[in-house]
């Protein structure tokens, strides 16, 4: 296939297409054909194609990365990174965000159309993995006729992403950035998918996954999964520091309406969600989490994986608040990736602000970046 057309200036992307001849094999054994992958870009690729950095997408993110959403108009999720003077410069680097298959914001998913019934594939949509989300993003990168990417970075599902990169096109990476991530879902996390998931098939409007036919959406289910999973994001001591028991009102209303200020968050949180996820996609991408456990395929031994990877420079930081995905799991990667030989910086960023800090503003984060981006490109011979 000849290579996409490569956008100038700071902002570019679309929808890529490939044909039915060019189907996605999935770990299930299925394939995905047609597949659509959406993506945006930021900066020019260079003359040599040495530049190209992809951004991975956290479970409820998209290709709009440092770009205002369509839907929300809200700025891009990780336009703090992204953009003039930042980590990541568009300046310097080409940088690729895509929306991950399964997901609802372009790219083929639960919510596209089936093309052997016409109607949307619902729950015909076959179960994807990590592996299988990554194999797409792979194809992208080849479309673009990039043989190698500079780095791939991501922070929690994103960085899952990066490992699975590492794990399965170590020939295709310069360096890597695992952020805030883990190399299997916890069992605690597989339950807190599972609430989320029967709040959301315990609507009555969630319609067996057949909603769209319906002309409905299965809001409330997917406000309760997303209330519940934001307090995985957030650390107590953030909790506390931000609403502590503070109230909504004077005085108390003595029913069930919010009371609290946190109920207030949480509920808005919901509320806003529901306007710009699908719930099907919702269910696809927390299974793909759950079944996450790049240390399976190698009889366990998570180093077996990074084998190929020696020659990719890695990055591994995480946060002392999180519980979503620990410190302690962080080091487990350090520590499999020092078995396979392979060079890896790590840090451990002291912040009450939980999982969510690479979302956040967190000066040491940036330092951190910045010092290894600008380490790899030095011997990369980037400019």
């Amino acid at each position: 296939m000849s290579a996409i057309a490569i956008p100038k200036g700071e902002t570019g992307g679309g929808l890529h297409s490939f044909p039915a001849d060019r189907p996605l094999r999935l770990d299930s054994g299925a394939l995905l054909s047609p597949l659509e992958i959406a993506y945006k870009t930021y900066g020019t690729l260079n003359a040599d194609k040495s530049n190209a950095v992809l951004v991975c997408h956290a479970l409820t993110g998209d290709q709009h990365a440092a770009s205002p959403h369509p839907v929300t108009g809200k700025p891009g999720w990780w336009d703090r990174v992204i953009g003039a003077g930042l980590p990541l410069d568009p300046e310097r680097y080409f940088i690729i965000a895509t929306n991950v298959i399964g997901g609802c914001m372009g790219s083929t998913g639960p919510a596209s159309l089936n093309p052997a019934t016409g109607e949307p594939y619902a729950l015909s949509f076959p179960v994807i993995t990590i592996a299988d989300m990554v194999r797409a993003q792979a194809m992208l990168i080849e479309a673009l006729g990039i043989e190698t990417l500079f780095a791939v970075v991501g922070g929690s599902m994103g960085g899952m992403q990066v490992l699975q990169w590492a794990a399965d096109y170590p020939e295709k990476l310069f360096s890597a950035i695992c952020i805030a991530a883990a190399a299997r879902h916890s069992a605690q996390n597989i339950a807190f998918h599972e609430v989320g998931r029967q709040a959301i098939m315990a609507d009555p409007d969630w319609r067996a996954g057949a909603y769209q036919l319906a002309g409905v959406r299965p809001e409330k289910g997917l406000a309760v999964a997303r209330m519940a999973a934001h307090i995985t994001y957030l650390s107590e001591p953030a909790l506390q520091r931000k609403f502590g028991r503070e109230l909504q009102r004077d005085g108390l209303s003595w029913g069930f309406d919010a009371d609290f200020q946190v109920e207030s968050y949480l509920r808005h949180q919901g509320a806003s969600f529901v306007d710009r996820f699908d719930a099907n996609s919702y269910l696809y991408i927390t299974r793909a989490l759950d079944y996450f456990d790049l240390g399976a395929r190698c009889g366990g031994v998570l180093a077996e994986c990074f084998a190929k990877a020696r020659h990719v420079r890695f990055c591994v930081l995480s946060f002392s608040s999180d519980w979503l995905y620990s410190t302690a799991e962080s080091r487990d990667i350090v520590r499999a990736l020092n078995a396979a030989g392979c060079r890896a910086s790590f840090a451990e960023i002291e912040t009450d602000k939980g999982h969510d800090a690479f979302f956040l503003d967190e000066p040491v984060l940036d330092s951190a970046l910045r010092g290894f981006l600008a380490s790899a490109a030095d011997k990369r011979g980037l400019a």
